[in-house]
């Protein structure tokens, strides 16, 4: 289940997820080691997952989702990245220079951001089934914080 019109389930977070795994995390990082500034980063789309995963079981998304963060966060490890890396800057189409500190931070909260949403659909619907004990469910009264 979903939110409501045009709301994400989370079949399509999990999505999103591995397209974020796969297109934007760590080619971002390896992009501002290699060019810094000089080459900005590919736009995101945050909507790829709705025609990459048609077909696909939430199972197989869930399992697809552990080997690609498994496989990043060793690619991450094997950088060895020193405090002055951090510091390296890089070019997002949007926000201009963010550094590699940034991106990282970014990285995690944006997952959090995903887990809160994930819980937020899966309460949602027992919306009416919990009836007035839905005065003290702080996920039921929570609006979101994000469109994707």
């Amino acid at each position: 289940s979903n939110e409501g019109n045009d709301t994400w389930s989370a079949f399509d977070i999990v999505g999103h997820l591995i397209c974020g795994e796969r297109t934007d995390w760590m080619p971002r990082v390896r992009l501002i080691l290699k060019t810094g500034e000089a080459r900005p980063f590919e736009p995101f789309d945050r909507f790829a997952q709705i025609k990459e995963n048609e077909g696909k079981s939430l199972e197989e998304l869930l399992n697809e989702f552990g080997r690609v963060r498994t496989e990043n966060l060793v690619s991450l490890r094997l950088l060895n990245l020193q405090k002055e890396d951090l510091a390296r800057q890089g070019k997002h189409p949007a926000f201009g220079t963010v550094t590699l500190a940034q991106l990282l931070a970014t990285w995690a909260v944006h997952d959090l951001t995903h887990m809160h949403q994930i819980s937020r659909v899966m309460a949602y619907q027992y919306r009416e089934a919990v009836g007035p004990w839905s005065a003290y469910l702080g996920v039921l009264q929570c609006n979101g914080h994000s469109a994707s």
